[in-house]
């Protein structure tokens, strides 16, 4: 079964540290929100599960083995910075992807143009991606991220610049890797579409892991937290609540560990 794992996981940049012992796990068949503020060392994270950097102490773990170069072509990443190539046309981008993952070349192109189908953009297939609109170019590179079905997928920011018709076809794909057993991380500041999405969440701040678990236990404890007059105004505390009251919490005190 695909899993994910970082096992006590450092790193430091010019003796700053960015990542400060994190522990945890996505498991097959999940959604996993990666929260935190900006700079609070996500991308470091995500970066070192893609083996960009490496981490100064611990391990990552992809299904349950050490990560190595090979595991890398079994994970699908959607980066916040958008990497696709303007000047060439949608297809020949996508084919490129596609065999940089390692997928045959009678078969890449096939698998192409039934997954520009099905993001409604088969019409735009042989134009320039500068032609096509942001939206348009967020929906390509998605299709870029997910063409070789990889078991762990990482999504950085994926409804930005999207419509919510889109929106709503971005989730019912995360809906189906779940439903395929996959791994899927999603990061985002979007917190209405993690409390929508997400069966558990991490929140990282200053570089370490400041909340963990499942979602719905999560806002559980933060609502029985409430004063009994506020509870029944607001029967459930939001997570944008909950994320803010986590993070002024760690600054307050430095550090916390809300596990």
């Amino acid at each position: 079964m695909p899993s994910l794992a970082f096992r006590d996981v450092s790193k430091s940049y010019a003796g700053t540290l960015a990542v400060s012992h994190i522990s945890l796990e996505v498991s097959a068949g999940e959604i996993f929100g990666l929260l935190g503020p900006n700079g609070a060392g996500k991308t470091t994270l995500i970066r070192m599960a893609l083996d960009i950097i490496r981490p100064d102490s611990g391990e990552i773990l992809v299904n349950s083995l050490r990560s190595t170069a090979a595991d890398m072509n079994r994970i699908g990443y959607l980066p916040e910075e958008r990497g696709l190539y303007r000047k060439q046309k949608v297809t020949d981008v996508l084919d490129y992807f596609g065999r940089l993952k390692g997928m045959p070349g009678g078969h890449v192109r096939q698998e192409v143009l039934a997954a520009l189908e099905r993001v409604g953009l088969a019409d735009w297939a042989s134009r320039k991606v500068e032609e096509l609109s942001k939206g348009m170019q967020q929906k390509v590179q998605i299709v870029a991220t997910l063409l070789h079905q990889p078991d762990v997928v990482i999504l950085d920011e994926p409804f930005s610049g999207l419509d919510p018709v889109n929106v709503r076809m971005v989730k019912e794909m995360l809906s189906q890797l779940r439903e395929r057993g996959c791994v899927v991380v999603l990061s985002t500041h979007q917190m209405e579409q993690v409390e929508e999405m997400c069966d558990r969440i991490a929140m990282i701040h200053q570089g370490r892991l400041v909340l963990y678990g499942r979602l719905e236990e999560i806002k559980r404890r933060f609502t029985a937290h409430l004063e009994p007059v506020t509870r029944i105004e607001v029967p459930t505390v939001s997570l944008e609540e909950i994320f803010v009251r986590v993070v002024e919490r760690a600054e307050q005190e430095g550090e916390a560990a809300l596990t």
